[in-house]
């Protein structure tokens, strides 16, 4: 007789075998908890704060941008202690954007006041630019009229500007030699009426230390001193 086998038995396609990683029951088979996202309030409000204060300040630059105010520009150089003029000023219309420029009202004001630093011309006139003493023309200095020969002064000479003072010898002055009498002189006017006019006549008026203005004054009268421009002096 013939042994009769056992059928196997059969496993569904679809049970689980052990082993398997969906039968796993411990931690390995369990992920992590997420936390929620914590919400931040106060920092989407800040944010919200910042776009609106830019577009706010941008709306308000705009807007000021067509405010035009009258103010003082220098149409002449004007040197460092020199005194304004109501000539070496005229009025420009600019933008209000809050910066200290004095009003074109105010200058019969500036007229009675003095530069504090050599002022360009082209340049807006600020109230820092503007004091009430001079250095130049105070106690101590002394104003001295040259009238000059061709030779003895730059040519592109003009109020406002720093020259030295030179006593240039003439041919009969035996062993004397050439000399810087002052080092830094301001040019406190070039001719009488009219810059053109002042270079041609060769007449300048200078501010130099009371102390040499008589050997200045002496030495001009004998046509033996000479002007140097410092253009880097001011």
């Amino acid at each position: 007789m013939r042994t009769s086998e056992k059928p196997a038995s059969r496993v569904p396609l679809n049970a689980e075998r052990p082993g398997s990683a969906s039968s796993l029951s411990g931690p390995a088979s369990r992920k992590l908890p997420v936390p929620p996202r914590e919400r931040k309030p106060a920092l989407a409000a800040l944010a919200v704060l910042l776009i609106l204060g830019g577009a706010l300040a941008t709306t308000l630059l705009v807007m000021r941008s067509g405010d035009r105010v009258s103010a003082i520009v220098i149409s002449q150089q004007v040197g460092a202690g020199q005194p304004f003029t109501e000539a070496v000023m005229r009025e420009a219309q600019i933008a209000d954007t809050g910066v200290g420029y004095v009003a074109w009202a105010d200058r019969a004001l500036v007229a009675r006041n003095f530069a504090r630093v050599t002022l360009l011309p082209g340049t807006l006139l600020t109230r820092d630019m503007v004091v009430s003493a001079s250095r130049e023309l105070g106690p101590g200095k002394a104003q001295v009229g040259l009238s000059l020969k061709p030779g003895q002064m730059p040519g592109t000479l003009e109020r406002g500007d720093r020259v030295q003072v030179i006593y240039v010898p003439s041919r009969g002055g035996g062993n004397a030699t050439s000399r810087v009498l002052a080092p830094n002189a301001l040019v406190h006017q070039v001719g009488g009426s009219g810059q053109t006019q002042g270079r041609s006549s060769g007449l300048v008026t200078v501010i130099v230390d009371s102390s040499i203005s008589p050997t200045v004054a002496a030495y001009a009268s004998s046509g033996e001193i000479a002007l140097a421009e410092l253009p880097g002096a001011r």
